[in-house]
């Protein structure tokens, strides 16, 4: 009966920890590259956090706060620890755009981004090269094993955020700042050649069109520039997936609670 009495003692403590251990990776499982992909079913998703908040509850378990009495107190750690897994997902999930915005400029480059296909992250108006690097990312994440590294942070994150707690405004607005350009600065590496091929393609373009005035210059140059650019594409997609590939480590590496 002893036992069992500790046992009946300890229960709300352990509950209130699941609740909130849940709550902060649910949150990073919504958004997370590869594991939190819409592509997966709402119940694949699911179960995986149920799964990976059953695993780490006896290891941050001794790190979580004391149930406090149930009211707002309680509601307002639980919305803190959502807000805060959200905002881990978000962060690791901004590297991944990089790629299919990435495509997006190689489309425009190549005179593609009229091809329209929709997305949930891009919005409506994303070239189909966009779209099939946009499905392209989480496969990389998956095979290569990169999707360890979050669930890392998301583990670690508890030594810097504690739960029940939001990370101060102005560190998590800093490397939000600095997620969203290296982001963006990825993006236009991976593309630099297309980048490079289009503007030599279009000052050659328009020294035709000078010379040969006559010349109906649309009609040649969008042939050549359309057929070009896909040489190009399948001469550097594995470059480009390589490159993706260790940028996404380096990244990925940085997160807050892998330090």
């Amino acid at each position: 009966m002893t036992g069992e009495a500790a046992l009946l003692a300890a229960l709300p403590a352990w509950s209130f920890a699941f609740v909130l251990l849940l709550a902060r990776i649910g949150g990073a499982m919504a958004l997370l590259p590869g594991l939190g992909d819409n592509a997966l079913p709402a119940m694949v998703r699911a179960g995986l956090a149920l799964t990976v908040t059953l695993v780490l509850l006896p290891v941050i378990a001794p790190q979580m706060p004391a149930p406090p009495e149930p009211g707002l107190q309680a509601a307002g750690m639980v919305a803190a620890e959502l807000v805060t897994g959200l905002w881990l997902g978000w962060l690791a999930r901004l590297f991944t755009l990089a790629l299919p915005l990435c495509a997006q400029f190689i489309a425009y480059l190549l005179g593609l981004a009229t091809v329209l296909q929709p997305s949930s992250e891009l919005g409506p108006q994303t070239s189909a090269l966009s779209r099939l690097f946009e499905l392209v990312a989480p496969l990389v994440i998956l095979t290569s094993g990169l999707y360890a590294l979050p669930l890392s942070a998301l583990a670690g994150s508890y030594h810097l955020i504690p739960a029940g707690t939001l990370l101060p405004a102005g560190d998590g607005t800093a490397l939000a700042v600095r997620a969203v350009g290296g982001m963006f600065a990825l993006a236009l590496r991976l593309a630099a050649p297309f980048l490079l091929a289009g503007i030599v393609w279009h000052v050659a373009i328009g020294l035709l069109a000078r010379l040969v005035p006559r010349i109906q210059v649309y009609f040649v140059a969008m042939p050549g520039q359309i057929l070009g650019g896909l040489l190009l594409l399948a001469a550097l997609s594995a470059v480009i997936l390589s490159a993706f590939l260790d940028a996404m480590r380096d990244g990925l590496s940085g997160l807050p609670g892998l330090g």
